[in-house]
């Protein structure tokens, strides 16, 4: 099932500005935190150097001053909101869910190290992340194929559970989509993602409404003419 989504409602749901969960992403593990810490301080000795050498206007330095020294803050902002960005450039979007049609982990080379062993022979170790692969469908023949970082809550994940996502194209019809967001699996709650694309609560208010639309509504059943007749007599 493909339902189009309004540009507004997209909007909503896939943010511009980093969310709380974007940020941490972006925020990384200690050794990016200080990175952007180095950054800082080189940036604001480079900024005091200038600022004594060509005796520029302490206004302007002080705003370049600022700005970098809180660059190990406001960067991870930079990061999701420009990452944003990129998926809203597209100018159409929908609602699709799905069903996991297939799923195997892999692992995916994320680096290598160099290194010099005992015997003074240089060795390459080779850094490795497992990722869960998933092949998500519906009964049109529409498929898209993710991965991800394999999470232990992963294991909940099986074959023919319901998956739903944001899709984006430049087409009015959807006919062609050019990206996807993360996947969440409604029935045990599971979001399946490297970056988290979207607002999650925006999200499940769509989920939640289009399977209460999706419910069949209970029909009157049409009484028999003569029980209608001896009903009516009554009053």
């Amino acid at each position: 099932m493909l339902v189009p989504l309004t540009r507004s409602k997209f909007e909503q749901i896939m943010p511009l500005i980093a969310t709380g969960m974007q940020y941490k992403y972006y925020w990384g593990k200690s050794a990016s935190f200080l990175q952007r810490l180095l950054i800082s301080v080189v940036s604001v000795v480079v900024i005091l150097l200038v600022q004594l050498l060509f005796k520029l206007d302490f206004s302007v330095i002080f705003i370049f001053g600022v700005f970098s020294a809180f660059f190990w803050l406001w960067y991870p902002v930079f990061q999701a909101s420009t990452r944003n960005a990129k998926c809203r450039r597209y100018k159409y979007s929908g609602f699709f869910r799905g069903r996991v049609l297939d799923w195997w982990i892999t692992d995916k080379l994320t680096g290598k190290q160099e290194t010099v062993n005992n015997k003074g022979d240089l060795v390459i170790i080779e850094n490795r992340e497992k990722r869960i692969n998933l092949e998500i469908g519906d009964d049109t023949g529409f498929t898209v194929e993710f991965d991800a970082p394999l999470r232990p809550a992963h294991k909940a994940i099986a074959r023919g559970q319901i998956a739903e996502m944001i899709v984006m194209s430049n087409r009015p019809d959807l006919s062609s989509i050019e990206e996807f967001s993360n996947i969440y699996i409604p029935s045990r709650n599971l979001w399946v993602s490297d970056y988290p694309y979207v607002r999650e609560d925006l999200f499940n208010e769509v989920s939640l409404r289009l399977r209460e639309n999706q419910q069949e509504k209970p029909r009157r059943r049409r009484r028999p003419e003569s029980q209608r007749s001896r009903e009516d007599d009554q009053y």
